[in-house]
C-alpha cells in the first residue's frame, strides 16, 4: 500500500486581503495559542469581511475558539481595530 503526497498548497500574495487577515489573526497568539483556531478565526473573518459572514463580536462568541489571557470582548474590539487598519 502506497500513500500519496498531501496536496499543495498555493499561498497566498502578501497584498491579498487573505494573507493580511491570516497575519493579522496571527499577532493574536498569545491569547489564542491553537494554530487551527487562529485559522478557523481568519477564515470567518474573510468571509466577514466579503459580506457574507458574522462580525467579530458574533464570531468570537461562535466559532468555538480557546481564548486565553484577555476577554472575549477585548478581543473582538482588538480584531475590529485592526480590520479597521486593513480594509480601511
Amino acid at each position: 500500500m502506497t500513500t500519496l503526497p498531501p496536496p499543495s498548497v498555493k499561498k497566498a500574495p502578501d497584498d491579498s486581503i487573505e494573507r493580511k487577515i491570516y497575519d493579522m489573526v496571527d499577532g493574536f497568539a498569545n491569547y489564542i495559542e491553537i494554530p487551527n483556531d487562529r485559522y478557523r478565526l481568519s477564515y470567518n473573518l474573510i468571509k466577514f469581511v466579503q459580506g457574507s459572514g458574522d462580525p467579530p463580536e458574533i464570531l468570537v462568541h461562535s466559532a468555538k475558539i480557546d481564548i486565553k489571557g484577555i476577554t472575549k470582548s477585548e478581543l473582538a474590539a482588538s480584531i475590529n481595530e485592526e480590520l479597521g487598519l486593513i480594509v480601511g
